[in-house]
């Protein structure tokens, strides 16, 4: 697997809002961060500029205005966080993650039989979900 930048929690949030709208502009980015994070439009710019020196997002500039796009898929990004998460906190093993996960967890009925229909189904041969 190739390795993908790292980006900061800050710049994750950006992120998230460009992945939902892409091709997206800096006004309509602004205007989608939450307000508790209480950043200024200077921060959001800075932050955008970050993932744009670390070819994560690309830009195109139409009139005065920049869209903003991402390089990378966020199915990609989470798949190599949720690897190096793994190797950090659990040596790599998931049976440790998912014993922790189901007894420090306030997990729904809902949860666990979904949690169970996938495991069965990665059991029974696929990736159905």
């Amino acid at each position: 697997m190739e390795k993908l930048p790292q980006i900061s929690e800050a710049e994750y949030e950006i992120m998230k809002i460009i992945w939902k709208n892409s091709p997206i502009s800096t006004n309509d980015i602004c205007a989608s961060v939450p307000t508790v994070h209480h950043w200024s439009s200077k921060t959001i710019h800075t932050l955008l500029s970050r993932l744009t020196a670390k070819k994560v997002i690309s830009y195109e500039q139409r009139g005065r205005m920049y869209y903003y796009s991402p390089l990378i898929s966020q199915e990609k990004y989470l798949s190599q966080e949720n690897c190096m998460f793994l190797s950090r906190f659990y040596n790599g093993e998931a049976t440790p993650l998912l014993s922790a996960l189901l007894s420090n967890a306030q997990l729904s009925d809902e949860d666990l039989k979904n949690m169970y229909h996938l495991i069965d189904s990665k059991l029974n041969g696929g990736d159905k979900t």
